[in-house]
């Protein structure tokens, strides 16, 4: 085969530092289109962003150059930078070190695209701590201990 296709949709969570409530309202639009932006310039197509004030979800189009790893660091330390210098909020603001990202399948794309679009109503149901070990289970990375 003389060419390279690759279409690899990842879904992307992170959390603020010690999940700070730092993503309030009135400053979560910067933020998004802020983190919008900084996906395209790496060359992935972004489908979703959303969250809550403790963690974001973010589903793109990983571009075929670019590891996961990359993508995520260039987009989390320059969203830091983004609003520490835009003093969006009155305190210092940092991600949390790590991050969970998965594999998209078309097949349920549209699922996951929804998900990411109704976070605040579905966190009044389940809160981020249970959420995340609850995708951690799905993916086999925790036991379940039923």
């Amino acid at each position: 085969m003389p060419h390279s296709y690759n279409k690899i949709w990842i879904h992307a969570i992170w959390a603020t530092k010690d999940r700070n409530h730092f993503i309030q309202s009135q400053i979560e639009r910067k933020l998004y289109d802020f983190i919008y932006h900084q996906f395209v310039e790496l060359g992935c197509v972004v489908r979703a962003i959303n969250g809550m004030p403790d963690h974001i979800h973010c589903l793109f189009l990983l571009n075929p150059q670019k590891s996961i790893v990359e993508v995520i660091k260039q987009v989390k330390g320059s969203s830091s930078y983004f609003m520490n210098n835009e003093s969006l909020i009155n305190e210092k603001f940092s991600w949390q070190t790590g991050y969970a990202a998965y594999s998209v399948s078309e097949s349920v794309l549209e699922r996951v695209y929804r998900y990411i679009k109704n976070q605040k109503e579905h966190h009044r149901k389940k809160c981020f701590q249970n959420e995340y070990e609850d995708f951690l289970k799905l993916y086999g990375l925790l036991k379940n201990e039923n």
